[in-house]
């Protein structure tokens, strides 16, 4: 196990770092100080090194790419109605980025800001510890919060990430990581060969702004049918006839966290055998295929639609103003700590 960093480039100039942890199967995980951007899970195939994750080269990529590819975002992911929200009788107002609405905390979202780093060698793991301290005028919400955002990598070729919050007054805590995966060789252009199961039977309804509606649908015999696990290329052609073209949907799951319990989302190379099983305690999962994606983007395979699929792990998109959907209000002495795990065979 070992810890190694070293430089990736310039982003409003200050210096971009890249730190990366290598297990002792030579599994890499790397993470930038900004943006918390999880630039690599890779691993050694008979054709060489291979990344799991849609990633870039450079930062100023990441930035071009327009797609949020793999950034940590916070403090609320997704989407929040009309770009406002109340708390215990005060109403907030947040920038609206995305027509009325705000979708990943707009641009003082965790994303567009640089963290401190910390590194950190046990046993059997390797740690990437960030943290920040925002005011409101940093991220745009109200109170003094404190975040830990913790990455490690076993020898078990785990990948755990620890969100943990605590504030001064109450706000909002939400947070995820956007990352994309495609498990096949490099020559596979699309997740299309890929089959998924998602631990779910439901999905939220929305309006033409993607915000929730607050009804749910069932899943069973549609395109949004993933219990039992399906080829994805047969899911996406049945979406091809929605606005999206592919999937941009927000499917009620069963939280999970442990061993003894199914995982809210498993996702299968069948020609190679890579598989990766996803974790949360939390009971919603983001699923994007990286709609319309132009080919102009410079990205480790070639942009286009589908070529990666994002599994974000969150509570449910838009609770602030539908409390049955899970609380994701932080309170001052109450701190918060979410967990993401993904398991990785190959």
């Amino acid at each position: 196990m070992k810890i190694t960093h070293d430089n990736f480039g310039e982003m409003n100039s200050h210096p971009v770092t890249r730190y990366t942890v290598t297990n002792d199967h030579h599994v890499r995980m790397s993470v930038l100080n900004y943006g918390g951007i999880w630039q690599e899970f890779s691993v050694l195939t008979p054709q060489g090194r291979l990344n799991l994750l849609l990633s870039a080269d450079s930062v100023e990529n990441y930035q071009k790419s327009g797609y949020c590819v793999c950034q940590l975002i916070g403090p609320v992911a997704n989407r929040i109605g009309h770009a406002q929200f109340q708390i215990d009788g005060h109403n907030y107002q947040l920038q609206a980025n995305e027509g009325n609405n705000t979708n990943h905390s707009g641009d003082r979202g965790w994303q567009n800001h640089f963290w401190h780093v910390d590194t950190q060698i046990n046993e059997n793991s390797g740690q990437i510890i960030l943290s920040n301290h925002y005011r409101p005028k940093d991220d745009g919400m109200p109170g003094v919060t404190n975040v830990q955002v913790v990455y490690t990598l076993d020898n078990q070729n785990q990948v755990t990430i620890d969100f943990y919050g605590h504030t001064d007054a109450a706000t909002l805590f939400n947070p995820t990581n956007h990352s994309y995966w495609n498990l096949a060789d490099r020559d596979a252009r699309t997740v299309e060969a890929q089959e998924l199961m998602i631990n779910s039977e439901q999905h939220l309804a929305v309006d033409d702004g993607k915000i929730p509606t607050g009804q749910l649908v069932n899943n069973q015999d549609s395109a949004y049918d993933f219990k039992h696990g399906r080829l994805l290329g047969d899911a996406l052609h049945e979406m091809l006839k929605t606005r999206e073209k592919g999937f941009d949907d927000f499917f009620v799951v069963e939280p999970s966290t442990s061993m003894d319990h199914q995982p809210i989302a498993v996702l299968r190379d069948p020609e190679s055998g890579r598989e990766m099983k996803m974790f949360s305690d939390r009971n919603a999962l983001v699923v994007y295929t990286a709609n319309g994606m132009p080919d102009s983007v410079q990205l480790n395979r070639p942009g286009r639609s589908w070529v990666a699929i994002a599994l974000e792990a969150q509570t449910l998109p838009d609770s602030v103003h539908h409390p049955e959907f899970g609380d994701i209000i932080l309170r001052s002495l109450e701190p918060v700590h979410h967990q993401i795990r993904y398991e990785i065979t190959y």
